[in-house]
């Protein structure tokens, strides 16, 4: 029977991540400004730390500055999902872009999702990395179709390990009757992200770098030979500058606003369930997304005792506890067992999406960025964190075939997405009709 509403919530609920329970959010010293630094980088996420990280390591004074505690975006906010990180298909960026550069795209996706494993390790950082694989699940058979041709049909040189899954063995990797098969991506990875996280900031801090929490960057001017940013304690002039705000990315940087679609992704944990339950609903530690343009994204809690289930549920942003309500409903519709179970953690996170549905990594009146990460980012966001870093450093190691790309805008956006919620409600009525 499905839970009411009064009672759907757990008594401990919380309107913030699952992850900050092992992970809260940093309670970092807050240093005085300094008059000027190398580099400053504006966000201490993903990309702002691996970015600090190379400079900091290579000698250059490095200033991380975020309007909220360290890491309060969607780096601790995410489903903790790695895949290749590129939306569009070879075929669609050989048109925009020509085979070879649509082939050197793609490879960075790859690249991404390599390097992440090599660089956690590397780090030794314990964050629950692991690569159980992810099945994507088809929701209707139109889309299974298309994916078990896609994965027979891979461009040579792009090929990533992949076996189909049709309907009738579907009960191996999913306890849910609403699919029609799918496929499994053998390579793609799982990891907690609020550890990974706090992996980051203790290795950028031991290597030198500042980091000041609650110091919003209202303003980025040039001055000199560099920039001069303006804050809300002070100001600070740097010799190089990195934008690294994503979703986030406000009025200081007026360029990139206009090329980022903020969109707020929401997410709940269940409260712990029965073993049997688990092995029955999700039987694998796979990761699982689904075929709809408005994705719904899940996967076990690390320990496997609860479920962490992901969507757009909204055709506009709203509260925790009224997404929260409306995940589980779509929790319950793919798996009725979970009718009674409850939700102990609701919460949303801004993802920034782009009109090309690509990453871009570039600079822009001598100002760095890497963004636009469109809801994939755990790998890529470090993986061009790192090569803006290396840029910044003249390392030929930091070009990527993602610099370059004209970074698109619309007429009449200014960084508030006023289009939202006739886009979503176009692409559920795709949905539902099976497209």
């Amino acid at each position: 029977m499905q839970a009411q509403v009064a009672d759907l919530f757990t008594a401990d609920y919380k309107a913030e991540p699952y992850w900050w329970e092992r992970s809260p959010r940093p309670r970092l010293d807050a240093p005085s400004l300094p008059s000027s630094v190398d580099v400053a980088i504006v966000g201490s996420g993903y990309t702002g730390l691996c970015a600090a990280l190379e400079t900091a390591r290579a000698g250059r004074s490095t200033l991380i500055l975020d309007a909220e505690d360290a890491g309060w975006g969607c780096s601790s906010r995410n489903g903790g999902q790695i895949s290749t990180s590129i939306k569009p298909g070879y075929e669609e960026l050989s048109r925009l872009h020509g085979p070879e550069a649509a082939f050197a795209i793609l490879k960075e996706g790859h690249n991404a999702l390599a390097w992440i494993g090599e660089f956690i390790a590397a780090e030794k950082i314990d964050c629950d990395f692991t690569v159980p694989g992810r099945f994507h699940a088809a929701h209707n058979p139109r889309q299974y179709e298309l994916m078990a041709r896609a994965v027979g049909a891979q461009p040579k040189g792009l090929e990533v390990p992949a076996h189909v899954v049709p309907r009738a063995e579907q009960g191996r990797e999913t306890g849910s009757e609403r699919y029609h098969g799918g496929v499994v991506y053998e390579k793609h990875a799982s990891l907690d992200p609020g550890r990974y996280h706090q992996g980051l900031l203790e290795r950028a801090r031991a290597a030198g770098a500042t980091i000041i929490p609650h110091c919003r960057v209202n303003g980025i001017d040039r001055e000199g030979g560099g920039h001069r940013l303006s804050t809300a304690k002070g100001s600070v002039l740097a010799r190089d500058v990195v934008v690294a705000t994503n979703g986030y990315t406000g009025r200081p940087t007026p360029w990139l606003r206009r090329r980022v679609i903020p969109i707020g992704s929401y997410i709940i944990a269940t409260e712990p369930l029965p073993k049997a339950v688990m092995d029955r609903v999700m039987p694998t530690d796979r990761i699982v997304s689904d075929s709809r343009k408005v994705v719904y994204y899940y996967r076990p809690s690390p320990d496997r005792t609860r479920i962490l289930f992901g969507g757009r549920v909204t055709s506009g942003e709203t509260d925790p506890r009224r997404s929260g309500t409306l995940l589980h409903r779509d929790l319950v519709r793919l798996f009725p067992e979970l009718a009674g179970s409850r939700v102990s953690h609701s919460w949303m996170g801004l993802v920034a999406y782009t009109f090309d549905t690509l990453a871009h990594t570039g600079s822009r009146d001598g100002v760095h960025y890497a963004m636009g990460y469109c809801g994939s980012g755990v790998s890529m966001a470090g993986y061009l964190g790192t090569r803006v870093g290396q840029k910044i450093l003249g390392r030929a190691e930091g070009r990527t075939a993602l610099d370059g790309i004209r970074f698109q805008t619309r007429p009449l956006y200014n960084g508030k997405p006023w289009f939202l919620a006739a886009s979503v409600a176009f692409y559920r009525w795709r949905d539902g009709l099976g497209l």
